[in-house]
């Protein structure tokens, strides 16, 4: 009986390591996974492949992204939903030029006739 009371002060102490800043580490593994799954799903949503969803986050799990990728890509087709076209360039493609830039200056069209190299000689 003796014993079981020195226990008690001791295990209450150890429930409360999160407070003292200790992580446990299946609470950490489980917040990775929900990482990966949040990220892949935003990539489906956001009409990026999943090679892009990993270049992109190359610090999450990748199951967890293909994971969830997929879960939001059977979502998105059971429930017939359009993606959302990203606002960040996919990684290697080069900047487009702006709609307004393109407007505003019309395709210069050469008024030179092309030479002929028969007739130039």
């Amino acid at each position: 009986m003796k014993r079981l009371l020195l226990v008690l002060p001791l295990l209450a102490a150890l429930s409360a390591c999160e407070q003292l800043g200790i992580e446990d580490p299946a609470k950490v593994a489980a917040a990775k996974e929900a990482d990966g799954k949040a990220i892949g799903s935003a990539c489906r949503h956001a009409m990026r492949a999943i090679e892009d969803c990993y270049v992109l986050n190359p610090k999450a799990q990748k199951a967890a992204v293909h994971a969830g990728w997929r879960e939001m890509d059977e979502y998105m087709r059971e429930n017939k939903l359009e993606g959302v076209a990203p606002v960040v360039p996919r990684p290697g493609a080069k900047p487009s030029q702006p709609a307004e830039d393109a407007e505003d200056k019309p395709a210069e069209k050469s008024t030179e006739k092309p030479v002929d190299k028969a007739k130039a000689h």
